[in-house]
Parts: structure tokens; sequence; C-alpha cells
């Protein structure tokens, strides 16, 4: 919900530069007809392109002001603020193209001091209705095209609302599947060494707030700054360390110039779980697990890389959820610009890495 807000904010900010275009578009399109007009009648070229450029503008303002108007009579609330639907655009269209034809004319009288007939009521009936079928005409072709271009802007708006919906919802649901495991572990493991080692308890304790602080701050953001995901990733391993003590070494590199690098929350702590649980948890000698990020040109690389039994050794049962989730996520962000990728570590010491690819926002 928060981003369609968003999205609708956006949508209503950035009305009056839709509106400034549109009249820009309007002048060009009439200058064009004006251009027509001068060629086929031979008439003055700068005299007629002024009188068309007055004309037109004259017709965006009542046109564009009208639909407002009447939308806001006839279909108040309506999901497309400004359109009244075709029955009353059509009037809106015939009156405002009326009113701009003889409002243009008279400022375009007023700029080149010439008296035009229209105005005096000495132009015969078929002139008459020959300049207003020149206005007419364009004018319900470019509303025509005005509408369908909004329709598309809408549209498209809404579907990125929704993707990014999406995301959030697959952001909760990876959370609520995540964290309860680690939680009710972290639980147990705290149970015996109350018993055992109070002290490490106390450390394990301290550890696991620290985490959940973290969490509950990410969870109120779509994207936070690196250094923040790497603080819930360095919290989280520390309560693994508390638990598999030596078995489990750790090493952080996170460059300064992309410690404030925005990325969506919860992208590493999946990786790294994958890690420790099919990978350092099946070795009777633990391993190592690196955190690292670093950038080429415009894409940021995050990498996952633990030393543990490699891809071959794996338990293939429950390892793609976090890592799907997390493609997914980023499909609907990024799309094609972002990938996820596992491979086998190529390097005598063995093991998998875990490599994410997205756009860099700076």
């Amino acid at each position: 919900m928060k981003s369609f807000v968003l999205t609708t904010d956006a949508a209503v900010a950035s009305r009056p530069r839709r509106y400034f275009l549109r009249a820009l578009r309007s002048v060009g399109y009439g200058i064009v007809v004006g251009l027509c007009i001068a060629v086929i009648h031979q008439q003055n070229v700068w005299t007629t392109l002024l009188y068309s450029a007055c004309i037109s503008l004259a017709c965006w303002f009542f046109i564009d002001s009208g639909r407002y108007v009447v939308s806001s009579r006839v279909a108040p609330g309506s999901a497309r603020p400004g359109w009244p639907g075709w029955r009353w655009m059509s009037g809106v269209v015939i009156v405002g193209g009326c009113l701009g034809l003889f409002s243009g004319t008279l400022l375009g009288d007023m700029l080149t001091g010439e008296h035009t007939p229209i105005l005096s009521g000495d132009e015969d009936l078929r002139h008459l209705l020959a300049d207003l079928l020149f206005v007419l005409l364009p004018a319900m072709i470019i509303t025509y095209f005005f509408n369908a271009r909004s329709t598309i802007a809408d549209r498209e708006a809404a579907v990125q609302a929704a993707q990014r919906q999406a995301a959030e919802s697959r952001l909760r649901l990876l959370e609520a599947q995540l964290e309860p495991h680690m939680f009710f572990n972290t639980l147990a493991n705290l149970h015996v060494l109350i018993g055992l080692d109070p002290p490490r308890a106390q450390a394990m304790l301290d550890q696991l707030i620290s985490f959940m602080r973290a969490t509950l701050n990410g969870s109120r953001a779509s994207e936070h700054p690196l250094r923040a995901e790497f603080a819930r990733t360095r919290d989280y391993l520390a309560l693994m360390q508390v638990r598999m003590e030596e078995r489990l070494r750790v090493h952080f590199d996170l460059p300064d110039s992309l410690a404030d690098v925005p990325v969506p929350p919860l992208l590493l702590q999946p990786l790294v779980e994958n890690a420790i649980r099919h990978g350092l948890e099946p070795s009777v000698a633990g391993g190592r697990i690196e955190v690292m990020a670093a950038r080429g040109g415009n894409t940021l690389t995050l990498t996952v890389r633990d030393t543990g039994v490699g891809l071959g050794r794996r338990v293939v049962e429950g390892t793609s959820f976090g890592l799907q989730q997390v493609r997914e996520r980023l499909a609907t962000l990024y799309g094609d610009r972002a990938s996820v990728s596992l491979t086998a570590a190529n390097d005598a010491e063995g093991g998998t890495l875990a490599v994410i690819r997205m756009p860099m926002k700076l």
C-alpha cells in the first residue's frame, strides 16, 4: 500500500509538468496544421502560423481546462481524474474548439493589427464551417492521442506499483520463513548454554537483541544503506559463532565507497544461512564465510563465499527457498539487470560462491 501511495503522489506532483507539456505539444500540432493551410491556400506563412499557434493554444486551454471542470461535476472521485469519459469529452472538444477558434483569432488580430472576417460576421457559412473543421478534427485526434498516452502511463504506473507491492510481499514472506527458523534455533542454544556456560549465553543474548533490532529497522524500509545490510549479516554470523565457536570463521570486505549505496533489505542473510546450513555444518571442521562487496562500472556485486563441503555434497532439499525469493525480488525490482548465481569455488579451498549482481544506485 505504501508503494501505491508513493506512486500516486508522484503522479500528482507530475500533473503541472504534464499540463505544460500538453500545451507545448498542442501549439506544435497547431503550427503543423497552420503550415498545411498556408501551403494549400497560398497564404502568408508567418501570419498563418501566428494565427494557428494562437488558435491551438486557446483550444488547448479551453479543452484541457474544460475536461477537468466537467469531470469534477459528472465523475467526482473517478479513478482517472480529469477524464469525464468520451461522451462528455466530445462535447468539451466541440465547445472548447469553437471558443478556441474565436478567442485565438481575436488574439491573432491583436498581435497583427488585422481584422479577420470570422469575428466581424462577414465570413460566409461555408468558410466558417471549413475553419471549424480545421480546428475540431485535429482537436479530436489530438485529444484521442493524449488520452491514449495517459491511459498507457496510468497502466504502467499501476503495474509498477503492483510489482513493488509484490516485491515487498516476497520480502515479508522471506522474513517470515527465515527468522523463526533462526530464532528458535538460537533460543534452543540459549537454553543449553544458560546451564553450561552463562557468559556465552549472555553474549549470545546480546547478539540476538542486536540482530532483532536491526531486523525491525530493516523491515520498515524498502531499501537501506549497504552498511546496514552488512551490519545485520554481521550480527547474524555473530550469533552463529556463539553456537559453532571455532568451526565458523568470518571475514567482511565492504569498501568505504560502497557503504552508503542503497540496496533492498535481506539480500545477504539467505545466502549466508544457506552457506552455514548446507556448506559448513555438514563439515566436521567447519570453515570460513566471506561476505564481500565490489563495484564494476554501474553494477554492484555482492558475494558470499564459504569453504564448506561444496556444491557436489550439498543436500539439495530445502536449499532453494531463500535463493529463489531473492531472485524473484531482484527480478521484480530490476528485471534482467540483476542476477543471483550459485557456483563452485575454483581454488584450493573449495566451497561455494553465491553472487548477486544488480544495478547500483548512486
